[in-house]
């Protein structure tokens, strides 16, 4: 990752800032309250309104659940402002999100957007970087097929209750509703390219 940490840091303020915002507008649209809302995503209220309120970013598995009690999709919560007919994507002007642990603290994985999120789009496609010790979290399900490959470093990719131990030059495919999750166990960060349709997150 190139970005200073400076901008990583206005970034992923703007980021929690603008899910927070669209995930308590969708919440009220559906005339739940934090309570119900937090019931059905298996989480704190607390930890519901801090994310709401911008301070921290949700896990993936429960940005997850959230959508899904929502009747809404991740993509949606990401969407970005912009030229809609973009083709070419620079280095180093790509969005970054990193996501959290449900305390706050990184999880450390942070993923680089080769796709922006924009309705239209039929595959979804960013870099998974992962930094040592980096984990996506709990097992997530969705509809749709998923595809990656290994730029750097080393991964474990769960599917169900099998791990494969992958390394650079190493390629997946799996269909989403098999429970998958993935992490770095290797001693160097590790970076996937990571396409999925229909677009998830």
């Amino acid at each position: 990752m190139t970005r200073s940490k400076a901008a990583s840091a206005v970034d992923l303020g703007d980021a929690r800032r603008n899910l927070g915002i669209k995930l308590k507008l969708a919440r009220q649209t559906k005339g739940f309250t934090l309570k119900e809302l937090a019931e059905r995503g298996d989480c704190s209220e607390s930890l519901l309104s801090k994310i709401e309120n911008g301070k921290v970013m949700p896990s993936l598995p429960l940005v997850h659940r959230l959508v899904h009690a929502l009747e809404t999709n991740i993509s949606w919560l990401f969407e970005e402002q912009g030229p809609q007919d973009n083709v070419v994507f620079r280095k180093g002007e790509r969005p970054f999100i990193s996501l959290e642990k449900s305390n706050g603290r990184t999880s450390g994985v942070m993923l680089e957007r080769i796709i922006p999120y924009k309705e239209g789009h039929l595959l979804q496609c960013n870099i998974h970087h992962l930094e040592v010790g980096g984990r996506s979290g709990g097992s997530i399900t969705h509809e749709g097929e998923e595809v990656g490959y290994v730029i750097a470093g080393q991964v474990a990719l769960d599917l169900n209750d099998q791990t494969y131990a992958l390394e650079a030059g190493d390629g997946f495919c799996f269909r989403s509703n098999i429970p998958h999750s993935y992490r770095n166990i290797g001693s160097e960060p590790a970076s996937i390219l990571w396409v999925c349709t229909p677009p998830t997150f």
